[in-house]
């Protein structure tokens, strides 16, 4: 799905998403695109952000959903990504694994 959105490096979301079943970026990395200004954009109008899989672009999360956009930032500074609850989840697209692993349906690697 190139582009990806908020200027996501590709190889960065395909090293992480399609060849690792085990890592994530490095905490803070989200910090450094152009999701902080996307998220205050959306804070202002009261609009959801749908993060999608970045291989099929289908809907993965939705958020913020049962919490403030304040509540959201927070959390994710706190994770050092973006942090999702239960609620947020597009749950026909999105599945845990016996081992904890998140995927995408479609076998992307969330976390």
């Amino acid at each position: 799905m190139k582009p990806l959105h908020w200027n996501v490096n590709w190889d960065t979301a395909s090293r992480i998403c399609c060849f690792n079943r085990h890592y994530a970026e490095h905490s803070g990395y989200w910090e450094k695109t152009e999701f902080p200004a996307a998220l205050s954009a959306a804070s202002s109008s009261g609009t959801e952000i749908t993060f999608r899989d970045p291989v099929t672009g289908k809907p993965l999360f939705v958020a913020p959903r049962g919490r403030s956009f304040e509540e959201f930032e927070r959390e994710s500074h706190h994770h050092g990504w973006p942090s999702f609850r239960d609620e947020e989840v597009v749950r026909e697209n999105v599945r845990v694994l016996q081992d904890g692993e998140t995927v995408s349906v479609d076998g992307t690697h969330l976390g």
